[in-house]
């Protein structure tokens, strides 16, 4: 199935599209707030429950969401898993070097596409060592990317699995450690592909969904991988002039029945994270209703926006000037957002990947 232009454009079209500067979207944040390591149990992180139509803010802990949840409504998450594809190696210099495969997911070739740090230094036809025998060439090199052919005997998701770190972003200063394997995945995660977490749904516990699905609380699962295009920095003065890359998305036939009934029932669809709202309103027509498929999409979210699908928000507290803080402030109003930022800061919530979550209703 192609790329989801067509959708893409005709939503943002009906969105009435208006002019808005990257500056309105940046914001403070004290280092000392960016989250290291998460918190020492999923469903312990605070909660800020932010309500639109009030403007009220609540403050509490995540084990508390099921309070702010009714029976019947349809809770959807990001199933992707996130793979190891942070590898290190030498160049032929002996230089050290760090590859992060994009995809593990390998052409007729055996080629996979990669970002290579310190790009600028890299010429195509030099090799990586990985060691114990591991080598990767340099296929092809454009501007950050590379297409890289590995010398191993095996597919490269093997290998990123056996020898690969996990990437985390780099706002944690630090070095991955065994922890992070576990920690930085959410405990539903069972399709490879993402190279960062939907980190909305890192806070549930086990036992927290049990809870939600004992007071009735339905759950489905979709797929967004997530790639570059989710962290790709703004650097247009315009907003509009922003391209997402597309990520790929699969919705199932069962998401789309559970859609149908919440509706039906008067009850709410609550969507675990900016990437699961993107799913969704990508394969969402003009009238809301959602089609089960599979495909990319490269829709970007930003004010203004019309929601068709989703009613509510568990998310993550995003950087400055990013995507995610465009599609939050679509959704609560870019006022709002800021307001419940600041107070955010002044009471010294996490931030980030490891930081703490905010349910927007």
């Amino acid at each position: 199935m192609p790329v989801i232009s067509i959708l893409r454009r005709s939503i943002q079209k009906e969105a009435l599209l208006q002019t808005m500067n990257i500056e309105e979207f940046n914001y403070h944040l004290p280092q000392s707030l960016i989250a290291q390591y998460p918190s020492s149990q999923r469903d312990e992180s605070r909660l800020m429950v932010v309500h639109r139509a009030d403007g009220r803010i609540d403050h509490r802990i995540f084990r508390n969401l099921p309070e702010y949840l009714a029976p019947g409504d349809l809770l959807i998450m990001n199933n992707s898993r996130v793979i190891p594809a942070r590898l290190l190696g030498r160049k032929e210099t002996g230089g050290r070097c760090e590859v992060l495969v994009l995809s593990s997911g390998e052409s007729e070739q055996g080629e996979v596409e990669a970002l290579l740090k310190g790009s600028r230094r890299w010429k195509e036809g030099m090799r990586i060592d990985f060691g114990q025998g591991i080598v990767a060439e340099i296929k092809a090199l454009q501007g950050g990317r590379a297409r890289l052919s590995f010398s191993y005997h095996g597919k490269v998701s093997e290998l990123l699995w056996k020898r690969g770190r996990v990437p985390l972003p780099p706002y944690i200063k630090r070095q991955d450690e065994p922890g992070d394997r576990e920690r930085y995945q959410t405990v539903y995660a069972e399709k490879d592909g993402s190279i960062a977490a939907p980190t909305a749904g890192l806070h549930f516990s086990q036992e927290l969904i049990k809870s939600l699905q004992d007071q009735g609380v339905e759950i489905a699962l979709l797929t967004l991988h997530i790639g570059v295009g989710t962290f790709k920095p703004v650097k247009t003065e315009r907003i509009e002039d922003h391209r997402m890359e597309a990520e790929w998305i699969e919705i199932s036939e069962e998401i789309q029945r559970k859609i149908e009934q919440t509706r039906k029932k008067g009850k709410r669809v609550i969507a675990v994270g900016t990437t699961t709202t993107r799913a969704l309103e990508s394969f969402a027509d003009q009238d809301g209703r959602v089609r089960a498929g599979r495909g990319f999409s490269s829709l970007f979210i930003y004010p203004p926006f019309r929601f068709r699908v989703v009613d509510a928000l568990v998310t993550n507290f995003h950087l400055p000037k990013s995507t995610l803080i465009m599609l939050v402030s679509a959704f609560a109003g870019r006022e709002l957002i800021m307001k419940a930022y600041q107070e955010a800061i002044e009471r010294r919530y996490r931030f980030y990947s490891y930081g703490d979550a905010m349910l927007i209703l």
